[in-house]
């Protein structure tokens, strides 16, 4: 076998988070070890999307959508949401047989969806290969994650088939796993990288984002995927309807690809009668066009902090606190530490007036860098030493190439990167010793 070989596994269902995630691991690997191959399994419907580094590929099982009633049904297939399980987990298994990787990263959900990486899991761990489960920094409040992961029997996998527990976070911020009842054993296998560094990529931006960053300063409000991002375009709306004369900066709004349509066309058509503020839907290098941004207001999500935090921006977190506590949970802690200011939202009375007055406070607020603790940039590394490690183990070492980072609001020459899809096409769908870290 040539070069060494990476699988990660995202659920994706909905949203971007996930998705997001996985891609910035594997272009990280495949950017510090020049023969490295990363393959990414993924059911999220946009990820032909997203442009992807040389060596890195993907393999898109099909999507399911989970109902407000918590169940699963079928995105696109006739088929019902068992036949869709049984076929996704039979692709999954497939492709890590013939892929044979040396690590499997397996995101947030430690046995997949309802299940569906079990047997792969026990193929790969009689295989010999190296099973990860990677966990952003805040799942949820313990009242809500313990339950879950009793009724879905995640201790033995954690005890029996996982060797590494990876947090893409810092216990400063948050421990993911606060509550749960764990082994020693299994919490011995937990190691904190640190957050995931984004760079903005100079050079893959649309023509229309280009155009946005040439112009006068102006304030980023994204919200992710856009599934329940409504609320918050809606308020910053409000605020320059009834405030637009005392707010000195125009708005761009990211309304996400996810968001219902009928929602996004009345907040359009809200956006189009102000003079203040532009509304697209999305772009996929959300990273150059918060890079061009005086400030940003977002609804928290980790790829979306990572990115405050990275371009050194100063941020007002409005957190979802339903059906999750995660980016509340977030925002709170990093409001403590004064990385960012958070803003709750108060429901259908929200006050215009109190968010025009967050808007007008950005230039006044303290950029993230000035009190971020030591580190708390360093996931890729980690993860690169960590897989650098284990290929060493395995008697595998690879070449490796030091990236050298732009720094927190720096660009990144990608002479070959891909200009972002026309928005409008989107449909409503150091030293590995030192960076490790014990669990408190």
């Amino acid at each position: 076998m040539n070069g060494a070989r990476v699988l990660i596994y995202s659920h994706d269902s909905f949203g971007l988070g996930h998705l997001r995630r996985c891609r910035e691991i594997a272009h990280g690997l495949v950017g510090t070890f020049p023969d490295m191959s990363v393959l990414i399994l993924s059911g999220s419907p946009i990820i032909g999307s997203f442009d992807f580094r040389t060596r890195t590929d993907f393999v898109r099982v099909p999507g399911v959508i989970k109902l407000r009633n918590g169940d699963y049904t079928s995105l696109k297939l006739k088929m019902d949401v068992d036949h869709i399980l049984k076929l996704r987990g039979a692709i999954i298994e497939r492709t890590a047989e013939v892929f044979e990787p040396d690590v499997f990263i397996v995101d947030k959900e430690p046995l997949g969806l309802r299940g569906e990486v079990a047997r792969t899991l026990k193929r790969l761990k009689r295989r010999g290969t190296r099973l990860v489960l990677g966990l952003r920094d805040v799942m949820d409040e313990p009242a809500q994650l313990a339950p879950e992961w009793k009724r879905k029997r995640v201790l033995p996998a954690l005890r029996d088939l996982y060797d590494d527990i990876w947090v893409y976070g810092l216990p400063e911020i948050h421990d993911p796993l606060e509550g749960i009842d764990l082994p020693a054993d299994v919490r011995a296998k937990m190691t904190f990288t640190g957050y995931l560094r984004r760079e903005a990529v100079r050079g893959a931006a649309s023509e229309r984002i280009q155009s946005l960053i040439a112009g006068d300063p102006y304030i980023l409000v994204t919200t992710g995927g856009g599934g329940d991002g409504e609320e918050l375009i809606d308020w910053v709306l409000k605020a320059y309807e009834q405030h637009g004369q005392s707010l000195p900066h125009r708005a761009v709004l990211v309304l996400g690809p996810f968001m219902n349509r009928e929602a996004r066309d009345r907040l359009r058509a809200r956006a189009q009668k102000l003079d203040k503020i532009e509304a697209l839907t999305f772009d996929a290098n959300i990273e150059t066009l918060m890079a061009g941004a005086l400030g940003v207001v977002a609804m928290g999500g980790y790829n979306t902090f990572c990115e405050i935090l990275s371009l050194d921006k100063p941020a007002v977190i409005v957190p979802r606190t339903e059906p999750r506590l995660e980016q509340f949970i977030r925002a709170d802690r990093a409001e403590k530490l004064g990385l960012t200011r958070m803003l709750l939202d108060p429901g259908p009375d929200r006050s215009a007036a109190a968010m025009a007055e967050a808007l007008q406070g950005l230039e006044r607020q303290p950029h993230p860098s000035s009190v971020m603790p030591a580190g708390m940039l360093d996931g890729l590394d980690a993860v690169a030493d960590l897989v650098g490690a284990e290929l060493d183990r395995r008697g595998r070492p690879q070449a490796r190439i030091r990236q050298v980072s732009a720094g927190g609001a720096g660009l990144l020459q990608a002479p070959q990167a891909e200009a972002a899809p026309d928005e409008e096409t989107w449909s409503d769908e150091a030293d590995f010793g030192a960076r490790r870290r014990a669990a408190p």
